[in-house]
């Protein structure tokens, strides 16, 4: 959903809003609430930061957030998931997890949910690929296809259950089919 304010609102007025749930982002100008995540989404979404959390975080090579706010490039937005390298995590002075990320995830992945334009969450994706993210996923529940961006090349599309789905450099040990990731829905 789109909100328009009165009057046009810069990225820095944006950011001293409150936060809302869902989340707002800041695109182009436009606030734009995210859907509210619904049984699927929140499904693979919570499954997916945690397999990767396990096979990459207690090795400090990467670390999945959800829904964490990434302001970059002139936009604010919150990705599903958002994968960081483990030297690239913003950190406070005193070494822990920083509040504000203002900087693009290492890899963003998307689940789209119903009512929800692919449009504008692939144009969010090709906004982190321009900033440095090395690959984006789209998954689509609905049609059970993961759609694979990485910067300046075609999009792969994954729709069948044996595919094995491409993963960033620093997460080559993550062995994920297609039918794993949807087979998450029906346990």
């Amino acid at each position: 959903m789109v909100q328009s304010p009165s009057k046009p609102i810069t990225l820095e007025e944006f950011l001293m809003l409150p936060e809302t749930k869902p989340a707002n982002e800041y695109i182009d100008g436009q606030i734009i609430q995210k859907p509210m995540p619904q049984g699927k989404h929140s499904t693979i979404q919570t499954e997916c930061s945690t397999i990767i959390n396990v096979m990459l975080k207690a090795r400090q090579i990467a670390r999945a957030f959800s829904e964490l706010r990434c302001t970059f490039g002139g936009r604010s937005i919150v990705p599903d998931v958002s994968v960081f390298t483990w030297q690239r995590i913003p950190r406070d002075q005193n070494g822990e997890v920083a509040n504000t990320f203002s900087i693009a995830p290492d890899w963003a992945i998307e689940i789209l949910s119903p009512d929800q334009s692919q449009t504008k969450v692939t144009k969010n994706i090709l906004h982190c690929l321009n900033h440095g993210t090395q690959m984006g996923w789209l998954i689509d529940p609905d049609e059970q296809t993961v759609f694979v961006y990485l910067p300046k090349q075609q999009p792969g599309v994954f729709d069948q259950p044996e595919q094995i789905l491409p993963v960033p450099s620093f997460a080559n040990e993550l062995n994920l089919r297609v039918g794993l990731v949807f087979g998450w829905l029906l346990e």
